[in-house]
C-alpha cells in the first residue's frame, strides 16, 4: 500500500517543482493550473473537504480530488542521513556564504529522483528547496553540512543541530482529525483549493516542509 502512496504524493511536489523553471509560451488553455501549499491544522474532514485553518489565520476548504492520497511523516535523525540518499531539504542562504537547512526529508528509495532540481519555497520568505542526492555528509562542530547532487550541479548545506529531519510514513483518513497538522500541495481551480495529495502529522510529528 504505501508503495503506491508515496510516488503520487511526491507527483505534487514534482509539479510545484515545475512551475519554478522558464517555460516555452503556451496557449491559454494548456497553462497548468496556479500551485499553492496549504499550511495548517485541520478544522473538519467531511466528504471530499478538507476544512484547515491556515498558518496565516484564514480558514479555507480544500477539495479533495478522486483518487487523493495521504501520506504522513515519521521523525528521523541527522544521522541517518548518508551518501546516495535522496533528499529535500529546505533551506536559506546563510550570513557566511551557502545555505542553512531549516527541515531535512528523507526520501524512500523508491522515491529517488522525484522533483529533482532547486527552486524557490515559501516556508520562509527567499527560502529554496532541494530534491536532490546526497554526495557527502560531514560532521562539524555544530551540526552536519551535506554536498548534494542534481542534476550535474552540487550544493553545500548546513544541517544546525535541532534541524527537523523527518521521513514519510503511512497515514489513513482516521488520522485526519480536528486539530492535526497538514501540509497540502494543491492547484487553483475554479471552485477553491483542489488537492491531489495531503500529508498529516501523527503521534506528535508534524510535517515540517
Amino acid at each position: 500500500m504505501i508503495k503506491n502512496i508515496l510516488p503520487a504524493f511526491v507527483l505534487g511536489l514534482t509539479a510545484i517543482a515545475s512551475t519554478a523553471l522558464p517555460a516555452a509560451p503556451v496557449h491559454a488553455e494548456d497553462q497548468k493550473p496556479e500551485q499553492v501549499h496549504v499550511r495548517g491544522s485541520i478544522v473538519s474532514f467531511s466528504g471530499s473537504v478538507l476544512k484547515v485553518k491556515t498558518r496565516e489565520g484564514e480558514t479555507v476548504d480544500v477539495t479533495l480530488a478522486d483518487g487523493w492520497k495521504l501520506a504522513s511523516v515519521a521523525n528521523a535523525a541527522v544521522t541517518d542521513i548518508k551518501p546516495g540518499d535522496f533528499v529535500g531539504i529546505a533551506s536559506l542562504p546563510s550570513a557566511g556564504g551557502g545555505d542553512g537547512a531549516l527541515e531535512v526529508l528523507i526520501f524512500p528509495p523508491a522515491m529517488k529522483g522525484a522533483g529533482e532540481g532547486s527552486y524557490g519555497w515559501d516556508l520562509k520568505p527567499n527560502s529554496s528547496m532541494t530534491n536532490a542526492t546526497v554526495a557527502d555528509a560531514v560532521k562539524g562542530v555544530d551540526g552536519r553540512t551535506v554536498t548534494v547532487s542534481y542534476h550535474g550541479k552540487e550544493k553545500k548545506i548546513a544541517i544546525p543541530d535541532g534541524t527537523p529531519v523527518v521521513t514519510i510514513a503511512p497515514a489513513t483518513n482516521d488520522d485526519l482529525v480536528p486539530g492535526a497538522v497538514v501540509f497540502i500541495p494543491a492547484e487553483k481551480a475554479a471552485s477553491g483549493k483542489l488537492a491531489h495529495q495531503v500529508l498529516v502529522g501523527k503521534n506528535g510529528v508534524v510535517p515540517p516542509m
